[in-house]
């Protein structure tokens, strides 16, 4: 009897490591933040309200933040930034849906380099982009990081002309995020 369930919880736990894969993997609560490095001014806009899902089955990754709950520290320079620049009344997210052109390791528990390909769309624009980050398995699920560069030009994003030097024209993106499995 001690022999056929031992094999019974093996079978189990094979089964299980070889399915985790195929699990989807959500978050309503990761970290974005953009960087504005321009010649006269430096500041960051961060938000707590990046929601990301991650389907291995579908190889499907999709992340989206209201652009609305970006805070950049200062009340004024926020109002600007949602009304003139990004028009959050008219574009409120951005978004970027994908594909992992990396595989993963569910065996590994290192961090482990992702690339994803896909589409960036913010500003009514979307570019097609790929995005260089890392994966790892951690105890309540998948820890993702990423960054990659955002042009605003490219996203018909228009710069103050008469505090050009205090916006970059490229601004830098990166985000964290804990991704909770689906059950």
């Amino acid at each position: 009897m001690k022999k056929s369930a031992g094999l019974l919880l093996l079978f189990i736990t094979l089964f299980s490591l070889s399915n985790v894969h195929a699990q989807s993997y959500v978050s309503e609560d990761g970290y974005v933040e953009f960087e504005s490095n321009a010649p006269l001014l430096t500041f960051k806009g961060i938000s707590n309200n990046l929601t990301g899902l991650i389907d291995f089955d579908q190889n499907l990754v999709d992340f989206y933040v209201d652009l609305n709950t970006i805070d950049t520290g200062i009340r004024l320079r926020n109002r600007h930034l949602r009304e003139s620049y990004l028009e959050t009344d008219k574009y409120p997210f951005a978004e970027f849906t994908g594909r992992l052109t990396t595989d993963f390791d569910f065996q590994s528990a290192q961090p482990q380099p992702a690339t994803v390909a896909g589409t960036f769309k913010i500003h009514g624009v979307e570019r097609e982009i790929t995005v260089q980050g890392e994966i790892q398995l951690v105890s309540d699920g998948l820890l993702l990081t990423a960054g990659w560069t955002v042009r605003l030009e490219d996203y018909n994003i228009d710069r103050p002309s008469v505090v050009f030097y205090e916006l970059a024209e490229e601004q830098k993106v990166s985000i964290s995020i804990t991704l909770k499995p689906v059950n």
